[in-house]
């Protein structure tokens, strides 16, 4: 009675030659995957320090506009540089002293230059400048945008957010 339950003891070749096409085919599904992932994080990332430098750049206007007029007061209302945004600035108020927007300049993870020039992290824009141009006037910094030639998984240019 017990005869009639044989026990095999080991895989046959037709068992290993299925597992493996299995687990390749699902190892071909997921690499692509990856690649998207790591490209869509790094996305994620460039939209939000765009907007953390963005949303800087606003508060230092709004600032600015708020203080009464004097000698402060000059110019645009933007600041000089992004570096002026960590340094910070004194709007000439009898409380406040000086002001940082930001603790340091955010960096473009698709942008492989890694040294210290904003210059050459961020593409810059001027108030005076037109909204597409790719040269910075100099005045003043009122809007940023990235020197990446990439283009984004939804078929935009990264240098075009």
């Amino acid at each position: 009675m017990f005869n009639l339950l044989k026990v095999h003891k080991g895989l046959s070749l037709i068992e290993l030659v299925v597992t493996i096409a299995i687990l390749s085919i699902l190892a071909a599904v997921v690499m692509p995957l990856r690649g998207m992932t790591a490209q869509r994080t790094k996305e994620i990332e460039l939209r939000r320090n765009l907007r953390i430098i963005r949303i800087a750049i606003d508060d230092f206007k709004k600032t600015h506009d708020k203080m009464p007029d004097g000698p402060q007061k000059t110019g645009t209302g933007y600041p000089k540089s992004l570096k002026q945004l960590v340094e910070g600035y004194n709007f000439g108020d009898a409380v406040g002293g000086t002001k940082k927007f930001l603790r340091r300049i955010p960096s473009d993870p698709f942008n492989p230059y890694r040294g210290g020039e904003e210059e050459k992290m961020w593409g810059l824009r001027s108030y005076s400048d037109s909204p597409d141009s790719t040269t910075w006037g100099g005045d003043d910094v009122y809007d940023v945008y990235s020197l990446s030639e990439g283009t984004a998984i939804d078929g935009t240019k990264y240098k075009e957010w």
